[in-house]
């Protein structure tokens, strides 16, 4: 069975297991389509399920396969676009009340300190249920209503003169950490389950 597959396949089904399960980004209004498909292509490098986008511009279609016709997202994401999950909602109010009602727990991301509890990147556990992830716009950062429904707030630690980093490379560099705990929290889990090996 496994030689008819196609190539496509057989990468998804070798990478199904390091998939980090109910692990999801949200983008709070993000202004540049160039920056939304660089963030949807480290989603799907890193093996997050899945984006939500607050779109409160009602720039991109509601429809997910409208989405991925998209040339600029398609472009942008090296077409990672057609094999990730993108959802988008009209506010911060209706992401926020979605992701509670499936019991998501939220941190947010900000170069400043911004929450009630505030954690360095690496320094913190993400290894909850669920849990959705949020980064805010490009210039006004997140938002006060996003904060104050988190947990907690992360911020990547900075040494030069410059103390923010664009998106795309603030998503790669804190996915890498969030799903690099995830995976191995899922591995050890998988591995108490299955119980003492006979020998």
């Amino acid at each position: 069975m496994q030689e008819n597959k196609s190539p496509v396949r057989k990468r998804a089904d070798e990478i199904k297991p390091y998939r980090c399960k109910n692990l999801i980004v949200v983008l709070e209004n993000p202004m540049d389509i160039k920056n939304i498909g660089t963030v949807i292509r480290n989603v799907n490098a890193l093996g997050v399920e899945k984006t939500y986008i607050v779109d409160s511009r009602k720039s991109l279609p509601d429809d997910w396969e409208e989405m991925r016709e998209r040339k600029s997202l398609s472009k942008t994401s090296v077409s990672a676009i057609k094999w990730s999950f993108v959802k988008r909602f009209d506010s911060t109010e209706e992401c926020l009340k979605h992701l509670e009602n499936n019991r998501f727990t939220s941190v947010v991301t900000s170069p400043h300190v911004k929450g009630k509890r505030n954690e360095v990147l690496h320094e913190a556990d993400y290894t909850m249920p669920r849990l959705a992830v949020w980064f805010g716009n490009e210039s006004r950062g997140i938002s006060d209503e996003a904060v104050a429904s988190s947990e907690f707030c992360v911020s990547i630690p900075m040494f030069g003169m410059i103390e923010s980093l664009n998106l795309g490379t603030t998503t790669g560099i804190v996915l890498y950490e969030i799903t690099k705990q995830r995976r191995e929290y899922q591995e050890k889990y998988k591995r108490a389950n299955r119980g003492p090996s006979v020998k």
